[in-house]
């Protein structure tokens, strides 16, 4: 079903989650477009403007070391003054009153945690870039350090601890998904009744996935983004409004 109108989606959206006693978000880049952070892979998107960069050149290249931080600091400022949206602020409210054991997110932005659900109820599947850890022994850096260095010298250090290569923690095209990370997602994808699906334009595998594991296993399908997905045909409500309008409207903080 598709919503006709927000009125309608709204309270429909109200009459699943009163339904439901395990929800799980699964949130993408359209939920934090609305806190300054800009998306990827829509028009005028980050990625139409720099390729990313391959995860086997960052290894190969200083070249590309140096390119893949110099962006990343382009970019503090987003990251840095962006705080929870409403939709965030939604999430965490149904995370409060225990509608939501966990989200599972592939933003790597930290604003889930910013906006009060637990860092360990938070499942990164694209990492975190709010700081930076050694590919070589995982042990995290402060981008602070990091830039100290990078405007000294024109690139990040390498670790301190065993010379291997720092990165910000997250994950990039060609490097591995973290196990840990998708195990978990699936563990909680199996557990719900309602899978909300936000802000995610639900192409980027093996994440993608996840909605249909729901679905197959009995839980309710909501998918809520500005455009259409794949997997519109099968949802039990798709809503293509504007995220914090439609989030906020039924959660008080």
């Amino acid at each position: 079903m598709i919503a006709p109108s927000q009125k309608t989606a709204v309270q429909r959206l109200r009459e699943l989650i009163d339904q439901s006693n395990a929800i799980l978000p699964f949130t993408g880049a359209g939920i934090s477009t609305e806190c300054g952070i800009p998306d990827f892979r829509s028009p005028g998107g980050l990625w139409t403007k720099n390729h990313p960069i391959p995860f086997d050149d960052f290894l190969s290249s200083q070249e590309m070391r140096d390119e893949a931080w110099r962006r990343r600091f382009a970019m503090e400022d987003y990251f840095s003054t962006a705080r929870p949206g409403r939709g965030h602020r939604a999430i965490a409210a149904l995370y409060r009153a225990g509608k939501v054991p966990g989200v599972v997110t592939q933003n790597i932005d930290n604003l889930h945690q910013a906006s009060g659900v637990a860092h360990d109820h938070v499942i990164e599947l694209h990492g975190n870039t709010t700081y930076a850890t050694c590919l070589g022994c995982s042990r995290r850096y402060e981008l602070t350090e990091i830039k100290s260095h990078y405007d000294a010298l024109g690139h990040a250090p390498d670790c301190a601890a065993c010379g291997g290569y720092i990165k910000t923690a997250t994950i990039s095209f060609g490097q591995a998904m973290p196990n840990d990370a998708m195990r978990r997602a699936e563990k909680l994808t199996n557990a719900c009744d309602l899978f909300l699906a936000i802000g995610s334009s639900l192409v980027v595998w093996p994440a993608a996935g996840f909605p249909l594991i729901a679905k197959r296993n009995g839980a309710k399908l909501v998918i809520l983004n500005r455009d259409a997905t794949e997997f519109d045909e099968i949802s039990d409500l798709v809503i293509h409004d504007d995220i914090g309008d439609v989030l906020s409207s039924f959660v008080v903080d």
